[in-house]
């Protein structure tokens, strides 16, 4: 076990699932990661083997047939599975954010109709909160829900889902504007829908006006598909707005990206500690002069830097985890994290790569696929200039000169 990203005060239980997971890792991720990878092939059966393992279920409570575990226990367990392969970790983040959503907003029957499935991996989720021309203004949001009876009509175009073919569960934000005054703050008419379809991509057999175009062509991150997701006069029951009450979509949405950023950070962590274990080990068996490159005083430093990095993030990240744990807001501690870990991850793969040398620039070697992996963690909820932000206004809220 590594002596790095050791985390003090975990119950039995907690270690007991981390080693579970850690072997799994080893054993079922890290020895196809690539070679998948290389393929931009979906990962069956390494899902299936989460599914038997229950991570599916890890934040759904025992009463919904899932574990009941915390966000840190989630957190440690994505670092763990990151660190094989990040895709298998985005397959599993959106699922947990819907899974989440639900969990907190939704309704009684909604969360028994959902939560079960979702805990055994047979319903997978997928969010979908951006759309080609949003960027990070949320509250520019164009696709629309009108009220037609008892159900809503939905108009528009989504844009980066993660699991988007491959869920059959959708959370979609949309605009929704009955019920407030001319003039009122946009994220007030906003609402989440629960879209239910077919896994696949072009028209959907089951929501007749829902596409799946196709996945998305990436430099990384290959594996999971990412989707656009369209909708033409989609016709959606209003039992399906998520918690039955149209215009909060917004602090639901935010509520869930907040969770996420704990999961990117954490995907930061298990990218960087994979790079970390990969150039030290090369470092010590390429030679140049005479001797293991890892004597000389130059990688020795890049190695102390690149694991105090992987060190430094991963305390962040389950502070961060912790905070939101004791039913504190943890905003500030989310973006510190996500910010941190996410620019440090990119700090370490590129010193594992220059430590590999040319043959980093190879296919052959696994720290090609990381190079390629670890800036979409640069933008994945959030860039770090909207972490900067969040982070800026909240210490100003804490530190606020009186009178």
């Amino acid at each position: 076990m590594s002596r790095l990203q050791q985390t003090e005060g975990l119950t039995d239980i907690q270690r007991e699932i981390l080693s579970t997971v850690r072997d799994f890792v080893d054993k079922e991720i890290l020895p196809v990661a690539t070679e998948l990878e290389h393929r931009d092939e979906y990962p069956t059966q390494i899902v299936e083997g989460l599914k038997e393992l229950g991570v599916f279920g890890l934040m759904i409570p025992e009463e919904y047939g899932g574990l009941g575990e915390s966000l840190l226990t989630y957190a440690l367990c994505v670092e763990e599975i990151s660190r094989g392969w990040m895709s298998v970790s985005g397959i599993i983040n959106t699922h947990f954010i819907v899974a989440y959503m639900l969990k907190q907003h939704g309704t009684q029957e909604q969360k028994d109709h959902f939560l079960p499935k979702m805990a055994a991996g047979d319903i997978r989720g997928a969010f979908s909160m951006s759309e080609p021309g949003l960027g990070s203004d949320v509250s520019a949001i164009r696709t629309k829900a009108v009220r037609s009876g008892e159900e809503y009509v939905i108009n528009g175009q989504k844009m980066w889902l993660t699991n988007g073919g491959s869920s059959n569960l959708v959370a979609v934000l949309c605009r929704t504007d009955e019920g407030q005054p001319e003039g009122a703050p946009p994220h007030r008419s906003m609402t989440t829908f629960l879209i239910e379809k077919e896994p696949g991509f072009g028209p959907n057999t089951k929501v007749p006006g829902l596409t799946v175009p196709g996945k998305i062509e990436k430099m990384g991150y290959k594996g999971v598909d990412t989707t656009e997701l369209v909708l033409e006069d989609v016709h959606v029951p209003a039992d399906r707005v998520l918690g039955g009450q149209s215009g909060r979509g917004f602090y639901q949405m935010m509520d869930g990206v907040e969770v996420g950023r704990v999961n990117v950070a954490a995907r930061g962590c298990g990218v960087a500690r994979r790079a970390f274990e990969l150039g030290v080990e090369y470092a010590q068996q390429r030679h140049t002069f005479g001797k293991p490159i890892a004597q000389h005083q130059a990688i020795q430093f890049k190695l102390a830097e690149m694991a105090t990095k992987v060190e430094a993030a991963h305390q962040m990240m389950i502070n961060a985890a912790r905070k939101k744990d004791s039913g504190q807001r943890n905003d500030l501690e989310a973006g510190m994290a996500k910010y941190l870990a996410s620019e440090y991850c990119k700090e370490v793969v590129e010193d594992a790569f220059r430590i590999h040398g040319g043959y980093g620039f190879s296919k052959e070697y696994e720290i090609e696929r990381l190079y390629r992996e670890a800036p979409m963690l640069l933008i994945g909820e959030g860039t770090a200039e909207i972490q900067k932000m969040i982070i800026g206004r909240r210490l100003l809220e804490e530190y606020r000169i009186q009178g």
